[in-house]
């Protein structure tokens, strides 16, 4: 009878699962999130790990390509399929937001993942592609033991740290870019989202519907304090925190109880600590109890 023996993923195969499930960890789990660590992994799971398992999945033997051809195809294939796994997720109820989007990435190269393996086992072990990172390190370390004297050891040390700092480097420079100015957002839409069909004409003591948005771009937390006013009457205070490049967009209404023409509706956006507005806007209205009346009567003045 014959035995089928149960062989272990590929060592690259088995590194992507780790990686996946550090970048889970890291991405939705609180405070794990707010570290540098999940900007670091969550880089390559955009720009390198789906090009990399697809082209696990199309060509098995270690012969298909070389390595440089590998790492070139993973990084312009990745760059390719994330845009129309975004494209894909804007036509369905989830539409294109940070959950969706991490979670579709992960099933992809989970499936992919699966097919490599099998597609690879399928070949015999000396036709399989494999990443010779035993191989490598093995080679290293003959090459550091096998130096004739303390300065070639020195040297490759040198080497080696130098090889360490510079990906370090490349990770900090990535992840931690240079500051640019400091500004808010500050703006109003229409209630239909656009920027259009603002109110006009009120009604004393009828609800006026705005979407409001804040931006900030301040590079730290800020707590901001937004207040609607009409010659210094206040109609709406709402206390808002916002940590850096956290968008803060939502419906409000409020009501007004003051009649004329021409009036100007001050939206005044504060700073904690500061006492004159740092951003503003106003929209002109006219606010009239006789405009209520002619609306219900058919037009007819009062």
């Amino acid at each position: 009878m014959k035995t089928h023996i149960i062989e272990e993923p590929p060592l690259d195969l088995k590194l992507i699962i780790v990686y996946l499930f550090m970048t889970v960890v890291f991405l939705t789990i609180s405070p794990l999130d707010k570290t540098i660590i999940r900007t670091i992994l969550g880089i390559p799971l955009v720009l390198f790990i789906p090009g990399y398992v697809l082209i696990a999945a199309l060509f098995p033997n270690k012969n298909d390509l070389d390595g440089i051809e590998r790492i070139a195809l993973s990084f312009g294939l990745s760059i390719a399929i994330v845009p129309l796994i975004g494209l894909g997720l804007n036509f369905t109820p989830w539409g294109i937001r940070f959950g969706p989007i991490i979670t579709s990435l992960i099933l992809f190269t989970l499936s992919l993942l699966i097919i490599a393996n099998f597609r690879r086992l399928e070949l015999p072990p000396e036709e399989r592609f494999g990443v010779p990172l035993k191989a490598a390190l093995l080679t290293i370390k003959e090459e550091f033991a096998g130096a004739e004297n303390k300065t070639d050891k020195i040297l490759t040390l040198i080497l080696i740290l130098s090889i360490i700092a510079s990906l370090f480097t490349l990770v900090y420079v990535i992840v931690t870019p240079k500051q640019g100015e400091k500004f808010t957002e500050f703006y109003l839409l229409g209630p239909g989202g656009k920027a259009a069909d603002y109110p006009g004409e009120v009604i004393p003591g009828a609800p006026i519907n705005l979407i409001i948005g804040v931006v900030n771009h301040e590079y730290s937390d800020v707590n901001y304090t937004l207040l609607v006013q009409v010659k210094n009457d206040t109609f709406m205070e709402r206390k808002i925190l916002l940590s850096n490049n956290e968008t803060w967009e939502k419906p409000v209404n409020f009501t007004i109880n003051r009649t004329g023409s021409n009036l100007k509706l001050e939206f005044l956006l504060y700073r904690e600590g500061n006492g004159i507005p740092y951003r503003e806007t106003h929209l002109w209205i006219n606010s009239s109890i006789g405009e209520i009346k002619t609306n219900l009567t058919g037009g007819r003045d009062i």
